[in-house]
């Protein structure tokens, strides 16, 4: 496992895909994990931002390229 200190010596690429790679294996997990009571409003509340056109969206590949 890694340490922090071995994270810190990571460069920020690595420290990225390393990100990557946890949030797949978490992402892959069981599905039996329930969200939060306050994400169903905050995903409704984004939604209606975006129908309204007042929130623009951006696929993945491209906001890591922003990033």
């Amino acid at each position: 496992m890694m340490d922090i200190m071995a994270i810190k010596q990571l460069s920020r690429e690595e420290k990225l895909r390393v990100m990557e790679a946890i949030w797949e294996d978490l992402s892959s997990e069981d599905q039996s994990i329930q969200s939060p009571a306050w994400h169903e409003s905050v995903l409704q509340e984004t939604e209606q931002r975006v129908q309204s056109g007042s929130e623009q969206t951006l696929d993945w590949k491209k906001a890591k390229q922003v990033l």
